[in-house]
């Protein structure tokens, strides 16, 4: 099995699509005006707007609910992205050094999701992800 996405549904789809591609430095392709995606070397983010839900089935995911999952991005510089964001949306803590050796910030997304964005910093985190 292949882990493919993460699929956000959005209120607001082009605040959604503009924030990411903000954060990702990268352009979202448009699939459809209710539907876009952000391809990463290690993911797929998918942003559909709440359209999208009715085709799949009524009320199977709803935008601003989610308080149970953090959408992680790992960046070569966590300081420089702190910099490119600041002023931009909701700060959640400012960078630290977690147990486990990533420094980290989080902020939130238009629609309240939690998103951490980290880089490995001790030398057992980068040999970690070093094999991934």
């Amino acid at each position: 099995m292949k882990f493919a996405s993460v699929r956000l549904i959005a209120a607001d789809i082009n605040a959604m699509v503009a924030f990411y591609e903000l954060v990702t430095g990268q352009t979202a392709e448009w699939l459809a005006p209710q539907f876009a995606e952000i391809v990463t070397p290690g993911a797929t983010l998918a942003i559909g707007s709440t359209e999208t839900v009715a085709i799949f089935a009524e009320n199977s995911a709803m935008p601003g609910a989610n308080r149970t999952a953090i959408l992680e991005f790992m960046v070569e510089d966590v300081d420089a992205v702190v910099d490119r964001l600041s002023g931009t949306c909701a700060l959640v803590h400012a960078p630290k050094l977690l147990p486990w050796g990533n420094r980290t910030f989080q902020v939130r997304d238009p629609e309240g999701s939690a998103i951490s964005i980290f880089m490995p910093f001790t030398d057992a985190a980068k040999a970690r992800f070093g094999l991934r």
